[in-house]
């Protein structure tokens, strides 16, 4: 018989390939690819929605098992509704009277995190008086604020139960003011044509109306310290029926909230990490100059994620008394649920801010 020498080879290839299929039948079956979750957040795409950009572009969402899917809103009113049905799980923003007339129309909410705040040297929300009326006299003193056309963001917002403290601190009621109501973009026009006396303005805006020298702050101390400006919002489906992924949700958000602290320094972002937290900021906002955020006073965020319980009752009175709620059966305590943040604390531990 004549021999094939490519008969060999055929062979020696037909061994080792049922070698493999045996080698395959017996190993066990590769893991399944991980599985994630996908989470729906409401954002106003403003710097206060810092924490959750933070925790999406260092993928600290992605590993505990999250897709976030970030929502675009015009202002945190327009995420109730959605978050009441269950069609977004996460939202945020400031905490105005709506809040609490949607709650007390049976529309299941919780204020769950710190979103943003005011504290000593991080005033993101301010007074601010027209620099002409500062510069002939005419104002000196809180008091001066009596007679005066002064512009806040909106009827029932936290802008004006900050206005509010400021007539208080200088022995005014609200009666004493004409109050206008301002989006704050809007307030750097109105002081251009000496349309408003003065405001209570959020960053960025406040610091361009400094710049442009239209206005000036109107006091040297903080006006409501520990004022809680904007809050973390969970709907009653996220909590009820997705609770271990709300838990992991807040841990990798506190997770970047610390970050976010870490980027705080002297009243701007000058930590050891804020260029980092800068090119987030400009990356997911509308804001592309980054040096807007070195200039402004950014807002505080305790590091925690509690929020100032104090603050948020103050607010409700003074709605209260303004007669905005609809339902008077609102209280603070039944709508504020640490158990998710108290849940991220047992696992990150206690925080420690780097030093300089």
């Amino acid at each position: 018989m004549r021999f094939d020498p490519d008969m060999r080879l055929k062979s020696t290839k037909l061994v080792h390939a049922l070698a493999a299929a045996a080698l395959m039948l017996l190993a066990p079956p590769a893991p399944a690819a991980a599985q994630t979750a996908q989470v729906s957040v409401g954002i106003t795409r403003t710097a206060t929605d810092v924490g959750w950009f933070i925790a999406d572009k260092k993928g600290y969402f992605r590993r505990e098992g999250i897709e976030v899917k970030l929502i675009p809103f015009n202002s945190a009113a327009q995420m109730i509704v959605p978050l009441g049905s269950g069609q977004l799980d996460v939202g945020g923003g400031t905490v105005a009277a709506g809040l609490y007339n949607a709650i007390g129309r049976g529309i299941g909410l919780k204020i769950v995190a710190d979103k943003g705040s005011v504290a000593d040297g991080y005033e993101y929300s301010m007074l601010l008086v027209r620099k002409d009326l500062v510069d002939s006299g005419r104002y000196k003193t809180l008091r001066d604020l009596k007679g005066m056309k002064i512009a806040v963001a909106a009827q029932g917002a936290g802008s004006e139960s900050s206005m509010n403290e400021a007539l208080k601190k200088g022995g005014l009621s609200y009666g004493d003011v004409d109050v206008v109501y301002l989006g704050f973009p809007e307030h750097l026009l109105a002081y251009r044509n000496k349309a408003i006396d003065a405001s209570i303005t959020a960053e960025p805006a406040a610091t361009r109306a400094m710049r442009e020298g239209l206005a000036v702050r109107g006091s040297s101390q903080v006006i409501y310290p520990g004022q809680q400006t904007a809050v973390v919002l969970y709907s009653a489906d996220f909590i009820a029926n997705r609770r271990e992924l709300a838990e992991k949700f807040m841990y990798a958000y506190i997770k970047a909230l610390r970050e976010y602290d870490g980027a705080l320094r002297d009243g701007r972002l000058a930590g050891p990490n804020a260029a980092e937290i800068i090119a987030i900021l400009t990356e997911y906002t509308d804001i592309k100059d980054p040096n807007v955020y070195r200039e402004m006073t950014p807002f505080a965020a305790n590091p925690d994620g509690l929020v100032n319980v104090t603050s948020l009752k103050n607010d409700l009175e003074f709605y209260r008394q303004r007669k905005y709620l609809v339902k008077d059966r609102v209280d603070v305590d039944s709508v504020v649920d640490y158990s998710f943040a108290r849940a991220a604390l047992d696992r990150l531990g206690p925080y420690r801010k780097s030093a300089p």
